[in-house]
């Protein structure tokens, strides 16, 4: 079993590191392009474990630092240390935080949330279409406040809004026209993959 989790470990995290480097981590929908990078961080989580999933999620979050360092964008300060706070000369460790809590939490809470649903008996595909939605949701809700909270003037000055009410909206509205879509291609992605690997998981157990 051992064998067998390092391997999926080594798939998953390939897929992570193809998804974050390609177009093929992103699925255009239209009106966005939403991001599948959390994608096998979340399954990963649910197969294998939540301190895989930690790790899945850590490696998702270095990835993140690093393609924002090596390849910025508006709001690369957020993510990558090495980069400028926008407005200044100085870069934030902070940044460090955004780009790894969020990600590793990514890696943890779904393992719980599907364990929660299917102790009490509710449908295995509809326990990992939450864990999915969960899981993305987690990433999406967590980094945009702490850039909020953490980066408000920079964020602000990015947005070209002023400091108060109204730059929360904005958090508000990348959380529900970027994050919901998100989290449901998680979830639906989730429930297709995961309902299968786990069921080949169950049988070499057995």
């Amino acid at each position: 079993m051992k064998t067998k989790q390092l391997t999926l470990t080594a798939i998953f995290l390939a897929i992570i590191i193809l998804f974050s480097f390609t177009p093929l981590g992103f699925i255009n929908l239209g009106f966005i392009k939403a991001t599948l990078v959390h994608v096998p961080v979340i399954i990963g989580a649910i197969v294998l474990g939540p301190r895989i999933g930690a790790f899945l999620g850590l490696a998702f979050g270095l990835l993140s630092m690093t393609i924002n360092t090596i390849s910025p964008s508006l709001l690369s300060f957020a993510f990558s240390p090495f980069i400028p706070v926008l407005g200044t000369n100085e870069t934030s460790l902070w940044a460090i935080a955004i780009a790894l809590i969020p990600r590793i939490l990514t890696g943890v809470v779904p393992f719980y949330v599907y364990r929660f649903f299917k102790n009490r008996e509710t449908k295995q595909n509809i326990s990992l279409f939450v864990a999915g939605i969960t899981g993305s949701m987690v990433n999406t809700i967590l980094v945009m406040n702490m850039i909020f909270f953490l980066f408000q003037d920079a964020y602000a000055a990015a947005k070209n809004m002023e400091v108060g009410a109204g730059l929360y909206k904005a958090v508000l509205s990348v959380i529900f026209i970027n994050g919901i879509p998100e989290a449901i291609v998680a979830g639906i992605a989730t429930s297709a993959v995961a309902f299968v690997l786990l069921k080949i998981v169950d049988k070499n157990q057995a």
